[in-house]
């Protein structure tokens, strides 16, 4: 039993396994993502099939098996999915935000605390019900990929560096884009859009609370955008959230 070990980690996703079992995939504090089998967890006498599905943040043990390792002892932390999922616009945030932290960790094992710690505090937020969630996905989305190297450039042009703001964006450049680097083709978004994807990327929360409603919905765009841009693939959750305008953005 020596070679037990813990850690503390968010279900992403789970897959059915055989007639009982499943594979949980976890983000963990300190090893990354790892993939486990939860045996006999789809029995109704199962002590804690409740506790690994999405959204859950947990305290597991493993012991560590041939192909996969086995999920041998599981202690709730938090309930996130309590105030997330008879929530359609909460739910659909916080499938689009696991799905997310899912491919940015293609490599299993290697440790990623701050993707971990961006997903933990999103799903918090959206259980708590802080704030309206495409924002909270929004700004999460403009972090996480910071975290992976592909933040939008905002403030400068994202092809010489010249300081903005520039009023041209580029998904294929990398963001915003001088006059003399404007590629064929590019939006134009508004000073207020601009304004708003800086202001979700470094948790401005009082400057977003100004931003008018239009704005986040032309902003939400273009972060979809980038990071499928990334990605190669669209996000199957992407899609499917809600995304509420107030009556007076006409």
């Amino acid at each position: 039993m020596a070679n037990l070990y813990r850690d503390t980690g968010i279900v992403l996703r789970v897959q059915k396994l055989g007639e009982a079992d499943r594979i949980i995939t976890f983000l963990t504090q300190r090893h990354g993502k790892l993939r486990a089998v939860a045996k006999g967890v789809r029995k109704t006498s199962s002590k804690f099939g409740a506790r690994l599905e999405p959204f859950c943040h947990v305290d597991v043990q493993f012991h560590p098996g041939r192909s996969l390792d086995i999920i041998t002892q599981v202690q709730t932390l938090d309930a996130f999915g309590v105030g997330i999922v008879n929530d359609y616009q909460r739910y659909t945030a916080a499938c689009a935000i696991v799905e997310t932290a899912d491919r940015l960790t293609a490599e299993e094992g290697e440790p990623v605390v701050r993707l971990y710690l961006l997903v933990t505090g999103a799903l918090r937020a959206l259980s708590a019900a802080e704030r309206d969630p495409s924002l909270l996905l929004d700004a999460f989305l403009m972090r996480a990929m910071a975290f992976a190297g592909w933040a939008p450039a905002v403030n400068e042009c994202a092809k010489c560096g010249t300081p903005g703001p520039h009023r041209a964006f580029s998904v294929q450049a990398g963001g915003t884009c001088c006059p003399n680097c404007r590629p064929p083709g590019s939006a134009s978004p508004s000073a207020d859009t601009l304004t708003l994807l800086s202001a979700l990327l470094h948790g401005q929360w009082g400057v977003v609370d100004e931003i008018p409603h239009l704005a986040r919905r032309d902003a939400s765009g273009l972060v979809a955008a980038h990071l499928q841009w990334h990605l190669e693939r669209q996000l199957r959750s992407l899609p499917l959230v809600e995304r509420k305008a107030k009556p007076d953005d006409g």
